[in-house]
């Protein structure tokens, strides 16, 4: 992902923190910096870089039960509001699916429970009653104890409700998909998150508490996008990467230059151009190459000098849900199709999703036929 940078490998998983992470430092450091001083806002950023310590745990425990099932986690990325596993392909089976949801807080419970045995056998029973009953308003090691175990308790109750695309979301769908199939059961747990996100989001504005506001905004909509990938990966899994591409698109030849580029943007609707020699691909041009062209250079250049060469491949043959989920991890708007060794044209993200909205628009129809039909 743009604007992130890795901070290690576990497992073949790259964990990555996102330049935005630092408002969460800032937010530690001020929060205890204001009433202690330097010393307070060094601890506060401690309690920040080990909270998110503990929310690494959790997505990790996320991950290697999924590569144990057999699924490819590519990397898991820090962000302001949590963590986030990003898996090429998700649990297949609903058991699957139940067991790598329920691990990511079980492991919060677990880190709890550890610092509070450690914890009890470091200081005693009655020294830890005492511990725990203080107030965590001053840097001390005991506060830091008291935060961070209240945090982790925090961190599974709260991914624990059944809520999407919270864990908690995810066991119900996980539940309900052994009965009613995994459309339906994404389709009723989105909604129950949506209603559930409304409900913390009025709670939020009418508290005055902005954060569980936000964090309803972000669950509300993540209920929603993950009902539409649901809905999307249905829809193209029965179609082809041969069944999406533009079969008539135009092309350029290397020695062509970018005012011919030009008169195929006035000219068509084509933002993509294969620059192709034989029947062999060398690059692609976008129209965001053209304009930058544009913009920096002051003759008019062959295109050969502003294509994109490395392309991703995909064969034709491939599942389109497939293809464009790899295209969306990879951040690649085009992709060069290929039969075998054959190059036969380019597919963009905006050829799946109009593949979507035409084929879902034609199984639209038929069930309406059907029901004409039936009634």
């Amino acid at each position: 992902m743009k604007w992130s940078f890795s901070i290690g490998r576990v497992s073949g998983i790259d964990v990555r923190v996102h330049a935005s992470f630092g408002l969460i430092l800032a937010l530690g450091a001020v929060q205890w910096g204001v009433p202690h001083g330097p010393g307070g806002a060094l601890f506060g950023i401690l309690l920040m870089v080990c909270l998110f310590a503990c929310v690494v745990m959790h997505e990790l425990a996320h991950s290697l039960v999924a590569q144990a099932f057999g699924c490819t986690v590519r990397e898991i990325l820090l962000l302001p509001i949590g963590g986030v596993s990003k898996m090429e392909k998700a649990p297949e089976k609903p058991h699957q699916e139940l067991i790598v949801a329920l691990v990511g807080p079980l492991s919060n419970l677990a880190l709890a429970a550890g610092m509070f045995l450690v914890a009890g056998k470091t200081v005693g029973a009655v020294g830890l009653e005492q511990v725990l009953k203080m107030p965590a308003t001053a840097p001390s090691a005991s506060t830091a104890f008291v935060w961070l175990l209240g945090a982790n308790v925090f961190l599974a109750l709260f991914n624990l409700i059944p809520a999407f695309p919270l864990d908690g979301g995810r066991v119900l769908r996980a539940l309900l998909s052994m009965s009613v199939g995994s459309r339906r059961a994404t389709r009723i747990a989105a909604g129950i998150g949506q209603l559930i996100a409304v409900a913390l989001g009025l709670m939020g504005v009418f508290s005055g508490n902005l954060i569980l506001a936000l964090i309803a905004f972000f669950i509300f909509m993540g209920a929603g996008q993950e009902q539409a990938e649901e809905v999307a990966k249905t829809v193209l899994h029965s179609l082809a990467v041969g069944d999406a591409y533009n079969k008539y698109a135009l092309t350029l030849a290397p020695g062509d230059q970018v005012s011919r580029v030009i008169d195929f943007l006035l000219t068509s609707y084509e933002p993509d151009f294969a620059v192709v020699q034989g029947n062999r691909l060398l690059g692609v041009v976008t129209r965001a190459d053209v304009l930058k062209a544009l913009a920096t250079e002051i003759e008019d250049v062959y295109v050969a000098t502003i294509m994109k060469r490395d392309v991703m491949k995909v064969d034709a043959a491939r599942p389109l849900d497939e293809v464009r989920q790899e295209m969306m991890e990879k951040e690649e708007r085009v992709a060069a199709v290929y039969r075998d060794e054959a190059y036969l044209g380019l597919v963009s993200l905006e050829d799946i999703a109009e593949a979507l909205l035409v084929v879902g628009f034609r199984n639209r129809q038929e069930e309406r036929r059907k029901a004409v039909m039936a009634g």
